[in-house]
């Protein structure tokens, strides 16, 4: 501590959609803030009035790892956590092993409060393995000597676009039939801006500590009235017609995203959040009330708080539609790389007479391997806006190649290079809209 109330606190998984929040609000109440995150980049762009410290929580498993961004910290607030396993992620290590070395880093730090973000639900034996784990590390948290407290909240509905609130504009920007699945699952929301000031609360005493609290708006929703207050908010009219998918189409859909987490992207569809709507995201907020903790708004005045301008509609259609373009581009580059595979004797007669057989057998080569690397690359979030801006630049190539050896192309009647540009103008759309923070 250092001065009346001013503490210097550590908000560990500091730029996801909680973590943010909870920055603002220690900042704004004078607090000195530091963010940890796995990018310093990432975190210095969305957050740069706070110092940051780095790390991989996957590899962080004994209290020593934590020791180096714990020196001089009065309070830890643990915003981290992971939906499912995937390329990045691994739920046993985030979200138990890497708290229980930080929960014992801190003793020995001598960090004196520590706030834990978990979920209603997570509870030992729950049915997923996000809250399996959350459950554990709540546990090392509970059996601390630290002054812990424990919150919960609901679905979070917030001016970042990622998560559950980036899936709900998402739905909501489809035109004129709304599809919907689990349309009956119970949901209670919680404004992400009442989660951060409910960590300000907690940390200036304000309830009492070493307990749980789930932090839900009293409505309960079901998904499918959810949708349509958010429609209404985005500026969209109520959908002509409602297409609930039955409960078998939405985990299939769900399976498909699980296969695209293992390559790096995190979709809010994947079978685990599927799984937390079907049971529920609900829980009880009179814990909290009765600890004098302030209101928490309901869903129609958090949306009232939050902008709905063109960005926000302009960002739903662009993530309902970007699954497709980015599939489409990569299969488009796939098959263009498997067509030459098979026909790569025809494409090198196509050339030869100009360029001799074995610069022919060469460029042929050359141009399946790179077309076929670029479909693949697509695929991984890791790699896919490289694979998109790659695209763009061997597009160019072989128009300017094409236009070298062989320019009676460009007067072709199926316009053979002439429909290159829409495939770079693909790209570009693609490019643009890889984006996860």
């Amino acid at each position: 501590m250092f001065g009346a109330g001013i503490m210097r606190v550590l908000v560990v998984g500091g730029y996801g959609l909680i973590g943010l929040e909870v920055i603002q609000a220690l900042s704004r109440a004078g607090h000195q803030v530091a963010g940890f995150g796995r990018s310093p980049e990432t975190g210095r762009r969305i957050a740069p009035h706070i110092p940051w410290n780095h790390g991989d929580m996957r590899r962080m498993q004994a209290a020593a790892d934590w020791a180096p961004s714990l020196a001089g910290i009065d309070a830890v607030v643990n915003a981290a956590g992971a939906l499912q396993d995937g390329a990045k992620d691994d739920l046993q290590l985030v979200q138990d092993g890497a708290i229980r070395a930080l929960v014992a880093a801190c003793e020995a730090a001598g960090v004196k409060q520590f706030v834990q973000i978990s979920a209603p639900g997570a509870e030992a034996g729950a049915r997923t393995a996000f809250l399996a784990t959350k459950a554990a590390g709540d546990a090392a948290v509970r059996a601390s000597s630290l002054d812990w407290t424990i919150l919960k909240p609901g679905l979070v509905i917030s001016a970042g676009a990622y998560g559950a609130t980036g899936l709900l504009r998402m739905l909501a920007a489809a035109p004129v039939v709304q599809p919907i699945a689990l349309a009956d699952a119970r949901v209670q929301t919680v404004a992400g801006s009442d989660v951060g000031e409910a960590v300000r609360a907690v940390l200036a005493g304000e309830v009492a500590s070493r307990r749980d609290y789930e932090l839900v708006e009293d409505e309960v929703h079901t998904l499918e009235e959810m949708l349509k207050t958010v429609r209404r908010w985005v500026g969209r009219d109520d959908a002509l017609a409602v297409w609930r998918l039955p409960r078998w189409a939405a985990f299939g859909i769900g399976w498909f995203a699980d296969v695209g987490g293992l390559m790096g992207w995190r979709s809010p569809l994947r079978t685990t959040a599927l799984r937390s709507l079907a049971d529920g995201v609900t829980g009880d907020a009179s814990a909290w009330r009765e600890a004098g903790g302030f209101r928490l708004k309901p869903l129609e005045e958090t949306l009232r708080a939050l902008p709905s301008t063109m960005q926000e509609r302009v960002f739903g259609r662009a993530q309902l539609v970007f699954p497709f373009l980015l599939l489409m581009l990569s299969a488009f580059w796939l098959a263009s790389g498997m067509i030459g595979l098979v026909q790569r004797e025809q494409a090198g007669a196509l050339i030869a007479p100009r360029v001799g057989v074995d610069v022919a057998a060469w460029f042929v080569a050359v141009g399946i391997v790179l077309d076929i690397a670029i479909g693949w690359g697509l695929l991984w979030r890791k790699w896919a806006r490289r694979a998109a801006w790659g695209s763009i630049l061997v597009s160019l190539g072989y128009l300017g190649a094409g236009t070298i050896v062989t320019p009676e192309l460009w007067a072709d009647p199926l316009g053979r290079f002439v429909k290159v540009f829409p495939a770079i103008a693909l790209a570009l759309v693609v490019a643009a809209l890889v984006e996860e923070r």
